[in-house]
């Protein structure tokens, strides 16, 4: 993904959204908020900032616009992950992981099951790499 402005709250909810429902109206999107809804015109001014910014785009549809997302979410959590991990843990998957064992989001045998699956992850690499030789 190329480097673009970040997304503030409000707009990440709206890509959220439309990840979610694929494309819509802004009638669309509005539904899918629980309540209290913000306005319709709130949320098409958001929407038509996302178009500017590159994460959405529009098909005309007469005088109202069907959205629908410019930017894949997987492309964008993967910019946001390793902006997160430059600006926040010294590019240390080590920090991060630290990190949340500290707040007690991670346990250690959560860290120990994923070094199991890593190390499998491995073996199978190198199984499939000895069948194309």
């Amino acid at each position: 993904m190329k480097k673009k402005k970040e997304l503030t709250r409000a707009e990440e909810e709206i890509m959220q959204i439309l990840w979610k429902i694929e494309s819509g109206f802004v009638k669309d999107i509005l539904a899918e908020f629980s309540a209290p809804r913000p306005a319709y015109n709130t949320v098409s001014t958001i929407v038509r900032i996302l178009e500017t910014k590159g994460f959405v785009k529009h098909k005309a549809h007469g005088k109202t616009h069907e959205y629908f997302p410019a930017v894949e979410k997987e492309e964008y959590l993967k910019s946001t992950v390793k902006s997160m991990m430059k600006g926040y843990f010294g590019n240390s998957f080590k920090n991060l992981l630290s990190f949340f064992v500290e707040q007690g989001q991670v346990s250690l045998g959560d860290i120990d099951d994923l070094v199991k699956d890593i190390r499998k992850g491995k073996k199978s690499e190198k199984k499939k790499k000895k069948k194309k030789k």
